[in-house]
């Protein structure tokens, strides 16, 4: 079979593109556009070129963080139609955690090798900057070797306005009390005909955009996400990424790109207001593999969500682009109160199996990509840090186990 037989159902217009962009070219919004709707074998050709471009920009290190999430609140107001996790405070499940329990949190995750916890919560109406500052100050007196990645863009801006301060200063208020990295979450899609839809209350772009821009402008790093599968088209997505890369080429600023899909069973978004029922597989991996190309050379770190996609899936996601393989969690909320069940936590050890079992390296990695430490030799692995969690057995298996341990 010739090479050229693998490439016959390929348009040309298609692959100049993918060429275009395996050669250095910056791909425009209509390119991305273009390529977030591929399907068969140019969906299978965008893979594979996005899978060179990262072996080009990133080699075979696949990397991730020993983390833990944090959500010290799930009271919020704000109302998107695209959460499960919010709950008023007179709700049956509300919680509103002390900081003595945030801090027990933080002590399991150390002694579970943590070096980054991720906080974030719902928009309480009864807090104030104040709050956030508190939950800073406490974590760095207690734990000064932990990352603090916390408060997303709306709990910026809802500190920010509670404060009375110049938004730069106080951002800088809160790296002083020991916030580290931010999440560039509450992203969902930049484009405000979409947010009016999905979160008519929720911060629009340009108070999105002029937060990241300000903390990247006093060194504070973050993340940038973008949330697909629901009511947006391509032209959505492309544009989104399209800002996104103009963010960097000012500030160089974001550490990452985190797509995450649309996770559907819970919300309103779904049942009452006709999303989509989340992104599809190829979906994911399209915008993975359009992600990497695109973003080139200003992001190159694409993080493959295995809360979102679940763990397979993730792994042909570090195939199709993706070179990280996210954060350990230990504990998630937000994705599961919206119905996921790809679980809560991911252990490192499950990890760097998953990552080798597709010939990659596992490679332990800081919240701003600094390698901790490289897993080149399965048998030098440390032992697990995991709390040991006993199987339920039925009730003849646990006849025969007790027998067996008593025979020797």
């Amino acid at each position: 079979m010739s090479l050229e037989r693998l490439f016959s159902d390929l348009r040309p217009e298609v692959g100049h593109c993918l060429d275009r962009a395996l050669s250095g070219a910056e791909l425009g919004v209509d390119d991305a556009e273009r390529l977030l709707q591929l399907e068969g074998a140019e969906l299978l050709a965008l893979q594979r070129a996005a899978d060179v471009a990262r072996l080009e920009d990133k080699g075979d290190d696949v990397t991730f963080v020993v983390c833990r999430n944090i959500n010290f609140t799930n009271v919020c107001y704000v109302g998107c139609s695209f959460c499960g996790f919010s709950r008023h405070k007179t709700e049956a499940d509300v919680f509103d955690h002390p900081m003595e329990v945030l801090l027990a949190k933080c002590r399991d995750a150390v002694a579970r090798g943590a070096t980054e916890v991720c906080i974030q919560g719902g928009i309480h109406p009864n807090k104030d900057h104040t709050h956030y500052r508190e939950i800073l100050e406490s974590i760095k007196a207690a734990h000064p070797e932990l990352h603090i990645h916390a408060f997303s863009p709306e709990e910026i801006d809802f500190g920010h306005r509670k404060s009375g301060m110049e938004l730069s200063d106080y951002l800088r208020w809160l790296v002083d009390a020991g916030l580290g990295t931010m999440p560039g979450t509450a992203a969902e899609i930049l484009d405000d005909a979409v947010r009016n839809e999905i979160s008519p209350r929720k911060l629009k772009r340009d108070r999105w955009v002029e937060i990241v821009k300000a903390a990247h402008g006093i060194g504070l790093r973050s993340t940038s996400t973008l949330m697909y599968g629901h009511i947006e088209s391509p032209r959505h997505v492309a544009h989104h990424l399209g800002l996104l890369r103009e963010i960097q080429q000012e500030t160089g600023g974001f550490t990452e790109f985190v797509p995450l899909g649309f996770i559907h069973e819970k919300n309103v978004l779904f049942n009452h207001l006709g999303a989509r029922p989340g992104s599809s597989a190829p979906e994911d991996l399209r915008l993975v593999a359009v992600a990497r190309l695109f973003l080139r050379p200003w992001i190159t770190n694409v993080q493959a969500s295995w809360v979102k996609m679940g763990p397979k899936l993730a792994q042909v996601a570090l195939m199709s682009g993706a070179n990280d393989f996210g954060g350990t969690l230990m504990e998630e909320s937000i994705s599961r109160e919206s119905g996921s069940d790809h679980g809560e936590n991911l252990p490192a050890e499950d990890m760097r199996r998953l990552i080798r079992e597709i010939g990659r390296t596992p490679v332990e990695r800081s919240t701003t990509y600094r390698v901790l430490r490289r897993f080149d030799d399965p048998a030098e692995d440390p032992p697990s840090l995991e709390p040991r969690v006993e199987p339920e057995l039925s009730g003849p298996t646990r006849s025969r186990l007790a027998q067996g341990r008593a025979a020797r």
